[in-house]
């Protein structure tokens, strides 16, 4: 589901069951990233680097301390992160990942992903895993209900491993950022609704780039900062109208239509981080799932994001008894 921490809401138990359009947001999200990684556009936030390299430390520790060439399931894997760090660290495990969103990256080599997988209902015959992991995915479903599936597909003596997003953390600060720049861009300057209408006049003669147009990125960067999604959309939709001069007017607006979807559909997808954060509770509400299915609880840490200091992650292991 999310293994970056970039991110409609939710409804039904109590906001921790996800709807269809929060899936099919996942799914766009994948998708584009597939195609940001074949033309080299695909960046990090600043200062994600540091967290990458702490995640990474975490699961090859974990790694190293499964036995040789058993099974290992990563839910919500996305584009298969998680397996990749593990892989890494021991070549010899046989490693799956599964995720809702039905469309889904190329994975590391050799590790299989699964889309369109409800990790409410794991396709897989009891005792099957010597270990099941997951990465800022297991909070955004019916926690208890996914437990009892961990529990299920473990085999005893198995482990399970959580990383949890922290509500206090920097990656949902920074993505409640992006919501606000999002709103500056589309609502508050309106500039979709003034590149419609410019693309319209252009059918009448007149093509000269709105003002507005041509001053929001700077005045979004001054706002927000360079690389800020109000400059982002703001400079795509200046660019939109300035590249499409030689371009039909209706194409020009089903792009500025398209830049609006894409950034709805991060609305969408940071709404769905935002509630995941909360349902995990800084933890407690993991643990209280791993319990209530039957799991023994043993390590549990924080992680500190070396960049601002911060704890961005609670990392939780707990074991299926013999």
């Amino acid at each position: 589901m999310a293994n970056d921490g970039r991110v409609r809401c939710r409804s039904g138990q109590r906001g921790r069951t996800m709807t269809s359009n929060v899936h099919d947001a996942w799914t766009t999200f994948w998708e584009r990233d597939a195609l940001h990684r074949k033309s080299g556009r695909r960046r990090d936030p600043e200062g994600w680097k540091g967290i990458g390299a702490v995640q990474t430390g975490v699961w090859q520790t974990f790694a190293r301390r499964l036995d040789k060439g058993v099974r290992v399931l990563d839910i919500a894997t996305g584009d298969g992160r998680v397996l990749g760090d593990i892989q890494s660290a021991r070549r010899d495990l046989k490693l799956v990942g599964t995720d809702r969103a039905a469309a889904l990256p190329e994975g590391p080599r050799g590790v299989r992903l699964r889309g369109g997988v409800r990790m409410e209902k794991l396709p897989f015959p009891d005792t099957r895993f010597a270990a099941v992991t997951s990465q800022f995915g297991f909070e955004y479903g019916d926690m208890p209900v996914i437990a009892k599936e961990i529990a299920r597909v473990l085999r005893p003596g198995g482990t399970v491993a959580i990383m949890s997003h922290r509500l206090d953390g920097p990656i949902v600060a920074h993505n409640r950022a992006r919501l606000a720049q999002i709103a500056w861009a589309i609502e508050e300057q309106d500039l979709p609704e003034i590149a419609r209408r410019n693309q319209r006049l252009r059918e009448m003669g007149v093509a000269a780039l709105p003002p507005e147009i041509a001053s929001a990125p700077e005045r979004g960067a001054q706002a927000f900062g360079p690389q800020s999604a109000a400059w982002e959309i703001a400079e795509a939709i200046r660019q939109s109208i300035v590249m499409g001069r030689q371009d039909a007017p209706q194409n020009v607006i089903a792009l500025i239509d398209d830049i609006v979807a894409q950034a709805m559909n991060e609305r969408g997808r940071i709404a769905s981080l935002e509630i995941a954060a909360r349902a995990a509770d800084n933890g407690e509400g993991v643990v209280r799932a791993l319990m209530q299915a039957g799991l023994t609880i043993g390590q549990r840490e924080q992680l500190r994001d070396p960049h601002s200091g911060q704890f961005f992650a609670d990392f939780i292991k707990a074991t299926l008894p013999k």
